[in-house]
């Protein structure tokens, strides 16, 4: 009779520790879940400035998008064009058509964010800008066109509805420089 009592007794005490257990681990999980921020919505406005040697806009374009905090997605800006390079042609004699060969290669404005997120009154993204364009050559005898390309990639924090520039370099053919300015706007 004892070792029933006594096996009944180990039973209870078990029980009673593997529920209060699982009643500890269902807490914290309760709690992370009431923690997670709402999802906001910012209008984002990208402004890609030109810069003469004086630091005046010599040139600038915008683009805008939207973005949520509450979801991991990559909201995309693409804007450009094919540029046609002759890679080789061939043809018999002057009397016969030469037929020319092209590589098409995109030039232009890519935007991609990732990653929003607040923190405070800021606006956390990760970002990546790459502009292309196509020079003008100084060497008259050189018939193929020269693409100029700046690329930057980076965590970025951007104070709400203030403008902040993000990323800028100098350029390599002239004393001016380019800049990326974004603005984050909150949607009501």
């Amino acid at each position: 009779m004892r070792k029933i009592t006594f096996i009944c007794c180990l039973l209870l005490c078990s029980l009673l520790v593997s529920h209060k257990a699982f009643a500890q681990d269902s807490k914290p999980q309760e709690s992370a879940k009431a923690a997670e921020p709402p999802a906001h919505y910012y209008h984002l406005d990208y402004l890609v400035q030109e810069l003469g040697a004086d630091g005046k806009p010599t040139n600038s374009r915008t683009y805008t998008t939207t973005v949520c905090t509450g979801v991991n997605e990559t909201a995309s800006i693409r804007a450009g064009s094919k540029i046609p390079i002759a890679t080789g042609s061939y043809g018999e004699t002057k009397s016969t058509i030469v037929n020319t060969q092209f590589q098409y290669i995109d030039v232009g404005v890519n935007i991609d964010t990732r990653q929003a997120h607040e923190i405070d009154r800021q606006l956390s993204l990760h970002l990546t800008a790459d502009v292309s364009s196509v020079a003008t050559s100084g060497d008259q005898d050189l018939h193929q066109p020269v693409l100029r390309q700046n690329r930057w990639q980076a965590q970025v924090l951007i104070p709400i509805g203030k403008r902040t520039v993000v990323f800028t370099s100098d350029s390599l053919d002239s004393k001016g420089s380019m800049q990326v300015v974004v603005t984050a706007t909150p949607l009501q």
